[in-house]
């Protein structure tokens, strides 16, 4: 991963709105409706294209595909894995459950996942090679610094896929990075940063783990990341990042773990980047964590500086606040900007307009730009000072 010498870099989350007709066509894939594959595959390429375009349009330095080929992270692993063939778990998430008449959006859009109930093994060798070609496409005469793209982590299956087969959550977190280790290296060797999307370490913490004590919630999430270690075991960690999140659905967040509970976990992955919410109501002031916590050498931060919850289009100048204050802490050159999750998790619901989604990253690649000239030009004032 490149790092920010001499200017603030952004990047974001990997989920982007998906163009209506596109998601029409992938909703009435995943409802078994009959869908022209053919058709849907050229579609896929040719809007991972423009949405390529797009970012670099915009001034975003390290894009990805937008997740364009996915449905949503819950639907696209048991295409990709074999061995999910029992029937669904429901959960909802403990801070939903406190507010009765809460609408309850969350679990109207949350399609059905199928359970583990036999051994895990890789399905379809082609998809994430087709994932790696369309965006090596689409990259071609676009000057960006970096690209990137998202893979579910062995937690985040673990999270939205019940486990009915192997003994013990160990033996299956265990089983679902083997079976994960094709797609992970797959993205690596073509070049690519892989991202793993770890909404586990966070959302856990309010969904399987919310009746556990801080402890035995740290030693479960412990599990998670040795679990990531052993899928990835062999590759370079400076082309690797992990984001971790507590869910990306507006609801209160009030049965959050904090983010001091979570981070030093987090760290421990042997990735270089790590990304999380920094700028949400219920998480933007954690930033003091790194008041205490020293980020290890060789890491690279990418604080959300922008919401992915709220329509509100966030004032560049508030952009650049945000990367300031945690740039101060671990060195400018530690920190990449992002978003706090994706503006596409699911294919079937949308949070933020598409129009507005764009227009905040926008605005987060303006305070960047100030947060650069404020965090270089802050440096050589203090320079002149001491001299």
């Amino acid at each position: 991963m490149k790092r920010s010498s001499n200017r603030i870099l952004t990047t974001h989350t990997g989920s982007l709105a998906r163009p209506d007709d596109l998601a029409e066509l992938m909703i009435k894939r995943l409802d078994g409706e009959p869908v022209d594959q053919r058709a849907l595959d050229e579609r896929i390429r040719l809007e991972v294209r423009n949405v390529v375009r797009k970012q670099a349009e915009i001034g975003i330095d390290v894009v990805d595909d937008g997740e364009f080929g996915k449905p949503g992270f819950n639907n696209y692993v048991t295409e990709r894995l074999a061995g999910f063939g029992g029937a669904d778990s429901p959960w909802r998430p403990a801070d939903l459950a406190d507010f009765p008449d809460w609408p309850g959006q969350v679990r109207q859009r949350r399609r059905p996942t199928a359970a583990c109930n036999a051994p895990i093994s890789v399905r379809n060798l082609d998809l994430v090679r087709t994932d790696v070609a369309n965006l090596k496409a689409a990259l071609e005469g676009v000057q960006v610094e970096e690209a990137f793209i998202p893979a579910a982590s062995p937690g985040a299956v673990a999270l939205i896929t019940a486990n009915e087969y192997y003994p013990s959550q160990e033996a299956y977190l265990f089983a679902i990075a083997e079976a994960m280790k094709y797609e992970y290296k797959t993205i690596v060797d073509a070049g690519f940063i892989v991202q793993f999307d770890a909404p586990d370490l966070g959302m856990c913490g309010h969904i399987h783990y919310a009746d556990l004590s801080r402890q035995d919630f740290r030693q479960a999430i412990e599990l998670h990341v040795e679990a990531l270690n052993h899928a990835i075991a062999g590759l370079p960690a400076d082309r690797m990042r992990i984001h971790l999140c507590w869910g990306n659905y507006q609801g209160p967040h009030h049965r959050d773990r904090p983010l001091g509970d979570v981070i030093d976990i987090a760290l421990k992955a042997k990735v270089q980047g790590v990304s999380f919410e920094a700028s949400n109501p219920r998480h933007e002031h954690e930033w003091r964590v790194w008041q205490d916590l020293k980020l290890p050498e060789g890491k690279i931060l990418i604080p959300g500086v922008i919401d992915s919850h709220t329509n509100y289009i966030e004032h560049p100048q508030l952009v650049a606040d945000r990367i300031v204050r945690i740039a101060r802490l671990v060195g400018r050159e530690n920190v990449i900007a992002g978003t706090d999750c994706g503006f596409g998790t699911f294919v079937e619901a949308r949070q933020v307009v598409p129009s507005v989604g764009w227009a905040k990253l926008g605005s987060m690649v303006e305070g960047a730009k100030l947060a650069s000239t404020e965090l270089w030009g802050w440096e050589r004032s203090a320079i002149y000072a001491i001299a």
